[in-house]
């Protein structure tokens, strides 16, 4: 009995601290754009924010914060990506209501979630937790709970570039855009 809980807590994550590696990951938004953190914090530095539920006043509350502040993200060259265990449908009804600017990635069988060790125990969802990933996937901010609603924290730890850094393309860094599916051929 033993063995196994020490093989099970030898193979659990743990939730990323300031100063740690943030697990890469390569995701699809809601639109089927592909996301790869590695690639993304080159250009600038990366919220990953992961919320419970789409549509739950916590979570609108949250996301609209970031909405009203993107402006704010954008001027430090940041990217928003907003992860939940809810399904890429329910993301984008939740992102198109709030108006959003900023990307929503549905991890409904909850590999990143898992990664960053956030899945709330026996619930199939992710627990509120922000990570602001700078460079070379550094750590620079957690929040977490009440304290991931208010997302200045989260925007403060953005570290601002250098003047010469180039600025945001038309599309995110470390993303590529939907592929379209070969048509069937009989």
């Amino acid at each position: 009995m033993l063995n196994s809980l020490l093989v099970v807590g030898w193979l659990s994550a743990a939730i990323p601290q300031v100063g740690e590696t943030a697990p890469d990951f390569t995701v699809k938004d809601t639109a089927g754009t592909t996301y790869t953190l590695s690639e993304m914090v080159k250009k600038g530095p990366v919220i990953v924010a992961f919320f419970p539920k789409a549509f739950t006043s916590g979570c609108t509350k949250e996301l609209t914060a970031y909405r009203d502040r993107y402006k704010d993200i954008e001027q430090a060259q940041g990217q928003v990506l907003a992860f939940s265990t809810d399904d890429a449908e329910t993301l984008a009804r939740f992102k198109a209501e709030l108006k959003a600017p900023f990307v929503f990635i549905p991890d409904p069988d909850g590999k990143v979630v898992g990664a960053y060790d956030v899945k709330m125990p026996v619930l199939k969802v992710s627990k509120r937790y922000t990570f602001v990933v700078g460079e070379d996937r550094k750590v620079l901010n957690v929040s977490e709970g009440k304290d991931a609603i208010d997302v200045s924290g989260a925007i403060a730890a953005c570290p601002l570039r250098k003047s010469g850094a180039a600025k945001p393309a038309s599309a995110p860094a470390g993303t590529t855009p939907p592929t379209q599916a070969a048509p069937a051929t009989k």
